[in-house]
């Protein structure tokens, strides 16, 4: 292949920018932190089971699989436990990706964040005013000596449709360890499948370089294989329950026999040892 052709997979697949050289590159491109977006899509602002924090706020694009992904997890909570508050989504990213105020990440459509549901001391289920810090003990402290409890039920619902959905892949689930800690409890105590307990025990992490997260998840959606090669990248493990990159085909002798007819130095050449210059060889 001549160098002039490998330009646009070097610089999508290195480089992780979209540019002139590469323009049918589309999807998340770059690393969370430095990135853009292509081909989004915006979130409603509001639709079964979830509503918009901030329903005029331009960054509520993303990667058209993290928005069907929160669309389907928040469906699938209102439809188990009829009769709650909807999920309240924070920010997405921007339209075209790249820095939007108060996120080192969210530059690639690839993160959301997701208020948690709460209910009253006495379990009500109420709507969520916002950003609000849970302690271990499930509780939150809001204006005017008013309580809120964390709703474990409807937070454990969420977290596992989010953690078993083949089509969402999710990587992350960031959160405090008391929140955590709390949720899979509650986990086991229902007598929920080992494997997906140990799924959301591997996703569910207190971030070691920002807030703890103590006031609502922060949702990050693996690359897929197909995103990868138009420029995607991890920044992270990809978990073995994830959709695997699909194997590499095993070449037959007509497909290497292609491969050597391409070849400007033949395979002869590459192969053939030349005399040494006073010896036999």
């Amino acid at each position: 292949m001549r160098p002039a052709l490998l330009l646009p997979l070097v610089t999508a697949g290195c480089f992780g920018v979209p540019t002139p050289l590469a323009p049918s590159v589309d999807g998340s491109v770059g690393v969370p932190h430095a990135g853009v977006l292509r081909g989004a899509e915006e979130l409603p602002v509001r639709g079964p089971g979830f509503v918009r924090l901030r329903p005029k706020s331009p960054n509520y694009w993303g990667n058209p699989r993290l928005v069907a992904g929160i669309r389907a997890a928040a469906g699938a909570v209102a439809e188990a436990l009829p009769g709650g508050a909807p999920l309240l989504v924070g920010d997405i990213s921007a339209r075209r990706g790249g820095k939007i105020p108060g996120h080192r990440s969210h530059r690639t459509g690839r993160d959301v964040d997701l208020l948690f549901y709460v209910t009253t001391p006495s379990g009500a289920p109420v709507p969520s005013p916002g950003f609000v810090k849970f302690g271990t003990d499930g509780l939150a402290s809001v204006k005017d000596e008013l309580f809120l409890r964390l709703d474990v039920e409807r937070n454990w619902v969420l977290v596992r449709e989010l953690v078993t959905s083949r089509s969402a892949q999710v990587q992350w689930l960031f959160a405090s360890r008391g929140v955590e800690a709390l949720l899979i409890d509650y986990a086991r105590a229902r007598g929920e499948p080992p494997h997906v307990i140990w799924r959301a025990e591997t996703m569910l992490l207190e971030p070691g370089d920002s807030s703890p997260h103590d006031d609502h998840f922060h949702v990050r959606f693996a690359c897929s294989a197909d995103e990868e090669v138009a420029g995607c990248e991890g920044g992270g493990p990809r978990w073995e329950w994830l959709d695997s990159h699909p194997p590499l085909p095993e070449l037959d002798a007509r497909a290497l026999g292609e491969i050597a007819s391409e070849d400007p130095f033949g395979l002869e050449a590459a192969f053939s040892v030349a005399p040494s210059p006073g010896g036999d060889g």
